[in-house]
Formats: structure tokens, sequence, C-alpha cells
């Protein structure tokens, strides 16, 4: 998708989901929302969901897609994200040391950190791709505007 469609299409997720979580009382209810929204609405997302802290491991949340791993333990995109305290974008997962593959046709992921109103991060938002080079700034830039919506 060209950065201009992406763009565009990004804003309108943005307003879209706004508006349908602003009276949720419920984080993972709001989770559910957000990956119904964009695993449907953004054709490149082969894999959307959250994995929710848990101590030194992260567990599966809600989550659109093929089966996920349950628990996410030592290594992975995920972790690195939550240890790095940052959006970590990987064009190949076949180049990114210690991935985990829960899915063998992903070959592209994102990875977002949610953070609570102190700055603790609770999740990370994890989308995977079928195609290489999927992600790249202007995914990065929305993703954690969404995320946002979760606080």
């Amino acid at each position: 998708m060209d950065k201009g469609k992406k763009e565009g299409r990004y804003l309108r997720l943005y307003a879209q989901l706004a508006d349908l979580l602003k009276n949720s009382p419920d984080q993972i209810s709001k989770m559910a929302t957000i990956t119904a929204i964009l695993s449907n609405k953004m054709d490149y997302f082969f894999w959307c969901g959250f994995y929710r802290v848990d101590g030194n491991r992260l567990i599966v949340g809600p989550y659109q897609g093929p089966v996920a791993c349950q628990v996410l333990e030592g290594r992975g995109v995920c972790l690195a994200a939550v240890e790095q305290q940052k959006t970590i974008v990987v064009a190949d997962v076949h180049n990114f040391p210690g991935h985990i593959a829960c899915d063998s046709r992903s070959l592209s992921e994102i990875v977002v950190p949610v953070k609570d109103s102190t700055g603790k991060i609770t999740a990370v938002l994890d989308v995977d791709s079928k195609e290489l080079g999927s992600f790249d700034e202007t995914d990065a830039f929305h993703l954690e505007k969404i995320v946002k919506l979760l606080t």
C-alpha cells in the first residue's frame, strides 16, 4: 500500500476507533475492538493482536488471525519491544535473532508497546504480514497513536 493511501486509511481508522472506544471502561474489550477493526481494514495485516505482560512472559490477549503462540518467553520481537521500550519494525522476520515463528507464513512484523498512565508497559500490539517489508514509519506512528487509546 502506498504511503498516501496508508496515511489516509490510518486517519479514518483512528477516528473510528476513538469514537468506538470513548465510552468503554474495559481494556480487554478495547483491545478486541482495535484488533477487529485493524485486521478487517488493513489488507496486509495477516495477524493482529495483543500480548499482555505477565511477569517475565507475555500472554496472548485479544487477536484476529490464525492460532497464536499462547505464551512468549525469553526471546522474540515482542519481548524485545518490551525490553527496549520502543516500537520495533522487522522487514524480514528470518533476519531477526531469536524470532519466534508462531506461524511460518509471517514474513514481516511490527510490535508496539502499550503503556499505562504511569508509563509502564502492560502489553504489546503485534502485527504480522505475509509479505516482506510491509511495515514502515507510517505504521509505527499511527499504531503508536492507536494504542494510546487504551489509556
